[in-house]
């Protein structure tokens, strides 16, 4: 049952980077002059989903306390690199970033270590 707060931490984080990044998309790019630049993240700040993402992070951050009152740093901590094989697959399929072999091998021995790390308790 520990574990869900681990994947609660993970899920929300992966939410989080999404958003952001479909929003920063939408906001096209960034400018190179003060105070534009100051505008441009001031208007990001207040857009109702990088809000939710926001959120998420604390979210976040309370799943990872408890987690944290549950579990070993050395045993959870390994699971959340699960949110680098989330993020680079939905890169993928939502804002169709190029997926090559050096990335798919690199994920791929991500998630390896996280089975041979979850082995131990």
């Amino acid at each position: 049952m520990s574990l869900v707060y681990v994947l609660a931490t993970v899920l929300l984080t992966v939410y989080g980077q999404v958003v952001v990044k479909w929003k920063v998309l939408e906001a096209g790019a960034f400018p190179d002059s003060w105070p534009d630049n100051a505008w441009f993240l001031a208007k990001l700040l207040v857009n109702p989903w990088v809000v939710s993402a926001l959120a998420a992070a604390v979210l976040a951050a309370l799943s990872w306390m408890v987690a944290m009152a549950k579990l070993h740093l050395s045993y959870a901590y390994p699971f959340v690199s699960l949110s680098f094989v989330l993020v680079l697959l939905l890169s993928r399929l939502v804002f169709d970033e190029p997926l090559d072999a050096y990335k798919v091998v690199g994920v791929g021995l991500i998630a390896a270590g996280v089975v041979v790390s979850s082995l131990s308790q």
